[in-house]
């Protein structure tokens, strides 16, 4: 099955990252992939304003039109958006927190995964504006099990071989990666590792680095690092993109990943 993981830099507006995405998918359908990753913030992105005030459940317009759109190209789509989640108290102000969600749309599904992971590090809370997900999410494609994740998910391996002891052979991870000192580094191993950890393929479709690459390496929030990768079973970077916006596409043969896991039989250690 051929994926695509498709990197871009969303900005503020949900209408126009609405417009720009279907454009993207338009472009990877064209191209054979039949299941299509983007960042994760694909409606909006981080540091744009309050996530809240654009929020939108599935069956609003951002959802409804990127499914009505996967559909008509026969392919299915992953891509980050926020959903209302609930309200907080918090400094005597109350914070209406939404859910960092991974849309899954298509033909025969229309769901979404809400991170599970916020993103509380590194001087960042993201656990202040978004409530934690908690629930695991696989869904079929072609006969394929595809688990989901989200970005700072990435740092946790035990969400990883849980997906695929549920049988994921695919994990999807819509990203929008935090720059500065060694976060590539960090970025392309654990990428790297979660496939090994899963022996599964992972693809991560992540955020273009705004600024491209005159920005690179310079501390930022998490809008970005660029760097979308397709990671097989054995942790062969199958494509990888660099800081500015990309589309990379890849080949995947769900026989690898028995292969592998009949070598390499870590799912079956205790956990």
């Amino acid at each position: 099955m051929k994926v695509a993981a498709v990197q871009f830099v969303s900005g503020g507006e949900i209408d126009a990252n609405l417009s720009r995405a279907k454009e993207l998918i338009s472009t990877a359908a064209g191209e054979g992939a039949k299941l299509i990753v983007l960042p994760e913030a694909t409606a909006q992105s981080f540091a744009s304003g309050r996530l809240d005030s654009q929020a939108q459940e599935l069956d609003g317009d951002f959802a409804s039109q990127l499914k009505a759109h996967a559909e008509s190209l026969g392919v299915t789509v992953v891509a980050g958006m926020f959903r209302p989640a609930d309200n907080v108290d918090k400094d005597g102000k109350t914070i209406n927190r939404v859910y960092n969600t991974a849309l899954i749309t298509g033909p025969g599904v229309h769901l979404g995964y809400n991170k599970i992971h916020t993103y509380d590090a590194f001087n960042y809370r993201e656990s202040d504006t978004v409530k934690p997900g908690n629930e695991l999410v696989t869904f079929e494609l072609d006969g394929i099990t595809v688990g989901v994740a989200v970005c700072y998910d990435v740092r946790f391996p035990e969400q990883f071989k849980a997906l695929a002891r549920q049988g994921a052979e695919i994990i999807v991870v819509p990203t929008s990666w935090a720059d500065g000192p060694e976060k590539l580094e960090q970025w392309r191993l654990l990428s790297a590792t979660r496939a090994l950890d899963s022996t599964s393929f992972v693809i991560c479709a992540g955020q273009a680095r705004p600024g491209g690459l005159a920005k690179a390496g310079e501390p930022s929030g998490p809008t970005g690092i660029g760097h979308s990768v397709i990671v097989s079973p054995t942790a062969e970077r199958l494509a990888e993109a660099g800081y500015e916006e990309e589309i990379i596409y890849a080949e995947l043969d769900p026989e690898l990943v028995a292969k592998t896991r009949k070598t390499l039989p870590v799912l079956e250690a205790l956990s």
